[in-house]
């Protein structure tokens, strides 16, 4: 064969390409393969930047929802009930009751940071332990058993919040003649023995109504059917009963003194009522979104409810009617709020605002007890109406709280295919009215020892704004 042959020259050459072919697909292949690992490097790196993004973006939204519900849920207190009580006392006493909403501002703001918190949202069965105490542990970090997409400080602010207001509740009982000593002791020993535990109970983690978080008789309540309006209602009545009746009660007329200040009292409890229900969603979300709208829709069935009946009964609806009918409906809606539709809704306002109506006018004069500014008749009654609506109307569709073992949405409500909810709604209801009716009864006696807890009949007469304040609401000097 001859190697200089053209024969030899064209397989040489032959293999050169063959080779340069096979280097050069290789290489690609290689390259390829390297432009895909950084690819997806790169677009794991990206989702990952994105998701911590959009999980920002989302804490900042619902952390600022969350500040403005807790600044509403305060206006609720100040101003807002105590104009409402302020207007609706007589001239004489105006100063008195509006202070004692006050105060509590500063009161259970001071008990909250030390003790409350944790007695509330700490950890056990009947009542919260000390691991929070003077805040301890509360930061910027979320709590994530309570509310995974915000501050744990901004979750204790925002409960403070219904701290505040529940006792403050209670004050419309006995405005007139309690003394102001005895207002400060009783308060301070109620919202330890009897708030704290009722919030844990229903609210916190471990407790045995909670419907959440592990509780044996798991009781819907989403902003305080139970744990504010039945507790202050049934302490306000058993407050009426055991301090008597007022100087002149019912025979000497002592009606409002000032229907405006309370009717602008009632349109910001309206308002900030929304930071209350919604805010209680702890989320800018949907659910928030939901439980406005049955708060407003309750507000306003109920007003109508109750204008209608005092139509019906007197010949013409009265501005004082109005603007209690709508507080009765913001109560029953309250522990249904986040778990019902609009309709179902402005079926708890309507009745709400009816049954509201007949105990301010018809029970409370049967029985003649002295509910000066009808705590009782309001959140009393319409508390326990609105959780016991809770176990009939719920739904699954608004609030999906209850799941199987493999994670599927569950019943919640009666008409949803969970009757047993009825029984744990009235099972809820029955421990706050026993838990905050031998509450209140004993911790009137300690304060009324070591106090006393009603002011002098000259001091009644004179009036609280003079007589424990020393000054007077209105100077009518020309």
């Amino acid at each position: 064969m001859d190697c200089n042959g053209p024969a030899l020259r064209r397989a040489i050459l032959v293999s050169v390409v063959f080779l340069a072919a096979l280097f050069a697909a290789t290489s690609l292949k290689a390259q390829t393969a390297a432009g895909s690992l950084l690819a997806s490097a790169v677009s794991q790196a990206d989702l990952a930047k994105l998701d911590q993004r959009i999980s920002a973006a989302q804490s900042s939204g619902d952390n600022a929802w969350m500040l403005v519900s807790a600044a509403l849920v305060l206006m609720m207190t100040g101003p807002g009930l105590a104009l409402f009580y302020g207007g609706l006392v007589r001239q004489k006493n105006t100063l008195a009751i509006m202070m004692q909403s006050f105060a509590l501002m500063g009161l259970i703001t001071v008990l909250w940071a030390l003790v409350g918190y944790s007695l509330c949202f700490g950890s056990g069965t009947l009542v919260g332990g000390f691991e929070h105490a003077f805040l301890r542990g509360v930061g910027v970090e979320p709590n994530t058993d309570y509310a995974p997409t915000i501050p744990q400080l901004t979750f204790m602010v925002y409960q403070l919040m219904f701290a505040i207001i529940t006792p403050a509740l209670i004050t419309g009982a006995t405005a007139e003649r309690m003394k102001f000593s005895g207002t400060v002791l009783f308060i301070t020993l109620w919202f330890l023995v009897v708030y704290a535990p009722l919030a844990h109970m229903v609210w916190g983690k471990g407790g045995f109504l909670s419907a959440t978080l592990g509780g044996k008789f798991p009781t819907l309540d989403f902003a305080g059917g139970t744990v504010v309006h039945i507790s202050s209602g049934v302490s306000a009545l058993v407050c009426a009963l055991y301090m008597g009746k007022r100087h002149g009660y019912p025979k000497a007329p002592m009606p409002p003194h000032s229907l405006v200040l309370s009717f602008i009292g009632a349109c910001l409890l309206w308002v900030g009522w929304f930071g209350f229900n919604a805010g209680s969603a702890l989320a800018s979300s949907g659910l928030a979104s939901s439980a406005f709208v049955a708060t407003h829709f309750a507000a306003a069935a109920a007003a109508c409810g109750w204008s209608a009946a005092e139509w019906i009964k007197n010949g013409k609806p009265s501005a004082l009617g109005a603007i209690s009918g709508a507080v009765a409906g913001l109560v029953a809606i309250t522990p249904a709020a986040g778990f019902v539709a609009p309709m179902p809704a402005l079926i708890i306002g309507a009745i709400a605002g009816v049954v509201c109506y007949l105990m301010v006018t018809r029970v409370k004069a049967i029985f003649g007890y002295d509910d000066a500014l009808d705590a009782f008749g309001v959140h009393g009654a319409g508390g326990t109406i609105g959780a016991l609506l809770t176990g009939v109307f719920a739904s699954r569709a608004i609030n999906a709280v209850y799941h199987d073992v493999k994670g599927n949405a569950t019943a919640v409500g009666w008409l949803d295919g969970n009757f047993s909810q009825v029984g744990y709604q009235f099972v809820g209801a029955i421990v706050a009215w026993v838990f905050a009716r031998v509450g209140t009864l004993v911790l009137l006696k300690i304060t009324d020892m070591l106090v006393g807890v009603r002011v002098s009949e000259e001091h009644e007469i004179e009036g609280l704004d003079v007589t424990q304040h020393g000054e007077e609401a209105y100077n009518l000097e020309t």
